[in-house]
């Protein structure tokens, strides 16, 4: 279903694929699919009065930047090539564990605090208009003292508006320090979420509207296709609401309370789509409730048609029955006017069963 704007989804695609049995903990390996396109290093660094963007060649030429007294944010499209992954944990003394888990894509979004560091994965979901189909994209956090990292999957993303407003220096982000830059992005992604509700909420109204109309397999197939992606869509986004709860409280040294509050409205709106996935599973529920009450309609306006030709064909059935028989002595067999007669009743039973059954109300 190309031009559909979900597609359907196997179980297995809800299953986490580590693609690693029995590896040592702390094992870069990349799980996910399979990418060729050549890693981009993007670094943007600034502070109230300076600004600095410019791409980079390899992770060593950020450490100027990260060692100076600017907010540096360091962004790494593509997490296929391990090298790179290497490279950052060695710069920038990363946990193993954590860029086994960036190297993971199917990781379900958490936070994880470190002395040093913050560890945050989330889901960046956005509406891809070629293929008609809902992205969900995951983004690894690394949120240090004077720095934040984000690493992405594939080049594009919904951040370009953050980018914007630290280059126009507008709002307060030029201003503050790493914890609102790491609020910044996490708040837009969750913002995102409501672009992308928008289209799953127009997809439905137009199966209502379908759905009233006629019923068939294909509208049945959407159907399924739909529940399956808000479920899909449940498991990404549930559990951000554990994560913005985790860095709304403002426990890591990391975190300051004036950004905690920030936090706390990023935790309204994460609650809001959580609340939105979940009626509209609700939703989708009901369609398929809504078609099997209309095959069931459909099939009951059939089967009351053929009853009523069959009622009023049984009686006919009988009279024709009756006078076929090759009994010699039927004296309605040697009357002039009987074959005329015999399609009067005919006639007229059929039009007095068809004024009944009116009257009734079954026709």
């Amino acid at each position: 279903m190309k031009n559909s704007l979900l597609k359907i989804f196997s179980i297995s695609k809800l299953l986490p694929k580590t693609g690693k049995v029995a590896s040592v903990p702390g094992t870069v390996k990349y799980v996910g699919k399979k990418r060729e396109a050549k890693v981009k290093i993007h670094i943007l660094d600034y502070n109230e009065t300076d600004f600095t963007e410019k791409n980079l060649e390899n992770i060593e030429a950020s450490l100027p930047f990260k060692d100076g007294p600017s907010v540096t944010w360091l962004n790494i499209t593509g997490v296929h090539e391990e090298k790179i992954i290497h490279e950052i944990g060695d710069k920038f003394k990363i946990h193993p564990l954590v860029l086994e888990d960036i190297a993971n894509t199917t990781q379900r979004p958490k936070v994880e605090e470190y002395d040093d560091y913050i560890f945050v994965i989330v889901k960046m979901a956005y509406f891809e208009e070629e293929t008609r189909e809902i992205v969900l994209e995951q983004v690894s956090l690394i949120i240090g003292e004077d720095y934040v990292i984000s690493l992405q999957e594939k080049e594009g993303d919904i951040l370009e508006g953050l980018r914007e407003r630290i280059r126009n220096s507008k709002g307060k982000i030029r201003k503050l320090g790493s914890d609102y830059l790491l609020y910044g992005i996490i708040d837009a992604i969750v913002d995102h979420y409501f672009s992308v509700l928008e289209h799953i909420g127009e997809e439905i109204e137009g199966m209502e509207e379908k759905l009233l109309q006629y019923a068939n397999q294909n509208i049945l197939n959407k159907i399924y296709g739909l529940k399956q992606e808000l479920v899909f869509l449940r498991k990404s986004i549930w559990p951000m609401r554990e994560v913005v709860s985790v860095l709304q409280r403002g426990e890591h040294n990391l975190m300051s309370e004036g950004t905690s509050i920030y936090m706390r409205d990023v935790y309204d709106h994460t609650v809001q789509v959580v609340e939105t996935v979940e009626t509209f599973r609700d939703m989708a529920s009901g369609m398929l409730d809504l078609y099997m009450s209309t095959v069931s309609n459909k099939m009951n306006e059939v089967m009351k048609v053929l009853t009523i030709f069959a009622a009023i064909f049984i009686p006919l059935t009988f009279i024709a029955g009756v006078y076929g028989m090759n009994f010699e002595f039927m004296p309605e067999l040697k009357w002039r006017l009987a074959y005329p007669v015999w399609w009067v009743a005919v006639i007229v039973l059929t039009v007095g069963m068809i004024i009944y059954f009116k009257r009734k109300k079954w026709l």
